[in-house]
């Protein structure tokens, strides 16, 4: 879980199922209560699976995880303020800001209310303010940094394309579905005609550098480009997605997800007629930073 995926994190839910946390009739001090006593079950460790009530039933697992992650990174002196509070039929969010990931951002803890009781019910680490939007006829929305936006836009374009892979791996073989993600011919033709003014394998470097930087929103290093040799240092968010995405390693794995990667690349540098060897770091996220090192004869 880690801020920069801001975004992210789609996390949801962790849910409360025991009649030791039941709760009268829902006043302003007993919604105070709820996220104290959430609390204190959290830093014993009582969460539980019979305590997650998901969204999706196959949430279940990874929340779990991303539970005992908090429990033993988070600062309990920031858990132990009173947070803001929304309460929305019959869910209550609380909205916490928490330093644990790095730089300070607000996480929203729902919880569903069902009778006497509480559970909890999502984590999430992108908040919309669309409660601030004022009044009506209105043109201009709450906005968020652009860091989430990069994170929102690449969370839905591969949650879609994993679906997609994982039907056509179905229908057709894992080879078949690998292949539809080959892009090269048409990525290096971009290349070429929006960067024209260099030789076209390098106008490939160039346009690589400038899509991943300011398109997709990742951290580019140009460190060297050359007729026959080219270095490109990426911080790309694919692959911390995979980690903040629940949903996504109960899809596919996460070597499938890495050979989707693999695969694009080399088939863009291919069409360009440049070698590639990919190198990879990172020890949070494996894969996040990784080296491009382009060749040619």
């Amino acid at each position: 879980m880690k801020t920069r995926r801001a975004a992210a994190l789609i996390i949801s839910v962790f849910i409360l199922a025991s009649t030791a946390f039941s709760v009268k009739p829902y006043g302003v001090g007993q919604v105070r209560s709820i996220w104290r006593q959430f609390v204190a079950a959290l830093r014993k460790g009582e969460m539980t699976a019979e305590r997650l009530r998901p969204y999706y039933e196959e949430l279940r697992s990874p929340l779990l995880g991303y539970l005992k992650e908090i429990r033993q990174r988070v600062a309990w002196a920031e858990m132990a303020v009173d947070p803001e509070v929304h309460r929305v039929g019959a869910q209550v969010h609380y909205l916490v800001p928490l330093t644990f990931e790095g730089p300070r951002v607000t996480y929203v803890f729902s919880f569903l209310t069902e009778n006497d009781s509480w559970y909890f019910q999502h984590l999430e680490a992108i908040t919309i303010r669309m409660d601030n939007v004022g009044a009506l006829p209105a043109s201009t929305f709450p906005d968020v940094p652009e860091e989430t936006k990069a994170h929102i836009r690449e969370e839905v374009h591969w949650s879609r394309e994993v679906q997609v892979f994982n039907v056509l791996a179905k229908d057709k073989g894992k080879e078949f579905a690998f292949d539809f993600f080959r892009d090269g011919n048409g990525y290096f033709l971009a290349a070429r005609a929006w960067v024209p003014y260099v030789e076209p394998s390098r106008a490939l470097i160039l346009y690589l550098c400038w899509e991943q930087a300011n398109l997709i929103g990742n951290d580019v290093i140009l460190e060297k480009v050359e007729d026959r040799e080219a270095i490109v240092r990426l911080r790309t968010g694919f692959f911390r997605l995979y980690k903040v995405s629940a949903h996504l390693g109960r899809q596919i794995s996460f070597e499938d997800y890495r050979k989707i990667f693999e695969t694009i690349w080399q088939d863009r540098a291919r069409a360009a007629g440049w070698e590639l060897r990919i190198e990879y770091f990172d020890k949070d996220y494996p894969g996040a930073e990784c080296v491009f090192r382009f060749t040619r004869k």
